[in-house]
């Protein structure tokens, strides 16, 4: 398994880790620790987890994910992984998180650390990221920037320093973004370096075939403030695995599961038709779609960490696999036309 190095963090990361975001609503607790178990055996120990997970998240749901991963360190587990979890930020109306007021203030920014710490069953926490912004953004399928959805928010300086205390207690080992933008990443890590506190180490953003986005202003904040992509949704939500082709609607694929609930951004007709063309191309190659979709993240020079996703064992065997898989100039050329074409449908 290839590692990156992540320049403002005390530790490098396997090139795949393993997401955990439907463990304790498609996935029990057993089935978690299969893929823990699956994940160390095939060199992936980058861990990646939120206290809001499982996804969608609920009152009922909340925090269980953390749990499952917490039953499995305490059988000795710990120094096996490099784990990342999140703390949840404002947005939808949550009031089971923090009674109410998920805003990223110091205070709460430790309390959701330290949850996480007891539900985790560990003593420190390597990565710990803001799962999205506190203050108003554009995120989650939406790419226009809003100015009259503005509000107040939690400076951005006090995320920092509360980020830095967790360091400097030894609770975590470096912090983290999550569905950032260039503005964000880009002040956070100057408020950081004007008042001598530790930059963010990675930001973890939405990245796959049907959204490139990253590969704009983005991959230069990463590359001049050394702040790396861990890309979720590498497969967008599944939709480029080709199981969604032709109107199918698997009974257990999470669009069909959580229809009109969740990742409406992927089924948007327009996905539909670049999904087809991308197919066709890997047809064309002799290689998978899955293959193709995969392959193409892992090369990126801003790359992170790919993080995997699925609910059942042979679907993680399929993308090992895939991620190996090089892809020719002449394919990238042909991947590019494509995607400009139909220009991000999933952003």
């Amino acid at each position: 398994m290839q590692r990156r190095k992540l320049p403002n963090a005390p530790f490098d990361v396997s090139l795949l880790s393993l997401g955990t975001m439907t463990w304790g609503e498609q996935n029990t607790e057993a089935q978690a620790h299969s893929q823990l178990d699956w994940a160390i055996a095939h060199g992936i120990d980058l861990i990646d987890t939120a206290e809001m997970y499982p996804v969608p998240p609920s009152g009922t749901t909340y925090s269980t994910t953390e749990k499952f991963i917490g039953s499995w360190i305490a059988k000795g587990n710990r120094d096996k992984i490099t784990l990342a979890s999140k703390v949840a930020g404002p947005g939808r109306d949550r009031p089971w998180i923090r009674n109410g007021d998920p805003s990223l203030t110091k205070k709460n920014i430790i309390w959701a650390c330290e949850d996480s710490l007891k539900r985790l069953k560990t003593d420190v926490i390597d990565l710990f990221q803001i799962h999205w912004p506190d203050r108003n953004v554009h995120a989650f399928g939406s790419w226009q920037f809003d100015p009259t959805q503005e509000r107040d928010t939690v400076p951005l300086l006090e995320q920092v320093e509360a980020m830095a205390e967790l360091i400097k207690a030894g609770k975590i080992r470096a912090w983290g973004v999550s569905n950032e933008t260039s503005w964000g990443v880009t002040r956070l890590c100057a408020v950081a370096e004007a008042n001598n506190l530790p930059k963010p180490a990675s930001i973890q953003n939405a990245y796959h075939l049907l959204n490139r986005l990253f590969e704009g202003d983005l991959a230069e904040v990463s590359f001049r403030e050394g702040v790396p992509l861990l890309a979720y949704s590498v497969l967008g939500m599944g939709m480029l695995t080709g199981k969604y082709r032709n109107g199918a609607r698997p009974a257990d694929g999470r669009l069909t599961v959580f229809a009109g609930k969740f990742g409406q951004r992927y089924t948007r007709p327009v996905c539909y038709d670049a999904v087809d063309a991308y197919a066709t191309l890997a047809t064309k190659h002799n290689m998978s779609l899955t293959a193709l979709a995969l392959a193409y993240v892992c090369q990126q020079p801003f790359m992170g960490s790919a993080i995997l996703g699925a609910t059942k064992i042979t679907q993680l065997d399929e993308q090992l696999a895939a991620y190996r898989t090089p892809l020719s100039e002449e394919m990238i050329r042909e991947l590019n036309t494509i995607s400009l074409r139909f220009s991000h449908p999933a952003a």
